[in-house]
């Protein structure tokens, strides 16, 4: 069998991109839910702050989105070989995230 015969034509990355659109909803509804409950009970600029989270879950989905693009591309290219790009920007905003509701959580058991 040849290498291209065994190829999935973007069954992979597109289980992977849409992996990465339920975890950056998750995300965005536990800060959803912070900005809730962080409104009544702490100042205005930690809302604040709580709201400009919620950037953090969609720069993340898009980050994922440009590199299944960038993958879906190389995998199906007619030449040869073909190399995946690296990047790991997602990876790094989902943990900027999850670090932001974890300190946010810690915020809300202190006050």
């Amino acid at each position: 069998m040849k290498p291209a015969e065994l190829f999935d034509q973007g069954a992979q990355p597109e289980r992977t991109l849409l992996a990465w659109g339920r975890t950056c909803l998750a995300l965005a509804v536990v800060v959803a839910v912070l900005v809730k409950v962080l409104a009544v009970q702490v100042d205005p600029a930690v809302v604040g702050v709580t709201v400009a989270g919620l950037t953090l879950p969609v720069l993340t989905w898009l980050l994922a989105v440009a590199r299944y693009r960038r993958v879906h591309r190389e995998l199906t290219r007619p030449a040869g070989e073909s190399t995946l790009p690296a990047g790991g920007g997602a990876v790094v905003t989902a943990t900027l995230t999850a670090v932001l509701c974890g300190v946010l959580a810690l915020i809300i058991v202190v006050a």
